[in-house]
């Protein structure tokens, strides 16, 4: 079966009944799978739709790929020559640690996800989209994956990265093994960092 096919199946049965197709994926459109409900770290935001997993693909392979991701190599292929400026303002605001921490439980999340995805007999797709080596347009895409329709949100990005139900699992996995605190903090530091990415981008 294409994956296209599968993805659709899956996404369907695993998104609480939702079948309804990203009409426009990645384009920072508000979306009807966007609700206003309370994230868990975030604000209003919740995205129900069917995941963007080519983008996902793209993300990860940016980092060195499903068996190899490593969060330190996503930041460099998305901030490019910035990465010390952009590592420098992280450690600034937040603290070394807690930056410390955020890549840390960034390379679970990532690890955790592809092995709920893999028991859900999920495929990922054969192809990234965008290219993983475009940093820009890598930061482009994830940036528009967490458009709500009033603004952005870490955790939309991550709802469309995954599915709402996985991204839910997977924070409750991080909790288990890190405490909501790091969790908590990763939200906040990937935030800080998808902003920084906007504005070196000029993406809002």
């Amino acid at each position: 079966m294409k994956f296209r096919t599968l993805a659709a199946l899956v996404a369907s049965a695993l998104l609480c009944g939702s079948g309804a197709a990203l009409a426009d994926q990645m384009s920072g459109t508000p979306m009807p799978q966007v609700t206003m409900q309370a994230s868990r770290f975030s604000g209003p935001g919740v995205y129900t739709g069917q995941p963007a997993l080519a983008v996902t693909l793209s993300m990860i392979e940016a980092g060195g790929g499903p068996s190899a991701f490593d969060s330190v190599a996503l930041v460099k292929t998305l901030t490019g020559a910035k990465f010390t400026a952009e590592v420098g303002a992280l450690n600034a605001k937040f603290g070394k640690d807690k930056v410390g921490n955020f890549l840390k439980v960034f390379n679970f999340v990532v690890a955790d996800s592809l092995k709920i995805v893999k028991a859900k007999g999920i495929a990922l797709p054969s192809t990234p989209q965008p290219d993983p080596k475009d940093g820009a347009a890598l930061s482009k895409a994830l940036w528009d994956a967490g458009q709500t329709g009033s603004g952005f949100n870490v955790e939309v990005m991550l709802d469309r990265a995954v599915s709402h139900p996985i991204h839910v699992q997977v924070m409750k996995d991080v909790d288990a093994k890190y405490g909501i605190a790091q969790d908590a903090d990763y939200h906040a530091v990937l935030n800080q960092a998808m902003h920084d990415l906007a504005s070196v981008y000029k993406l809002s």
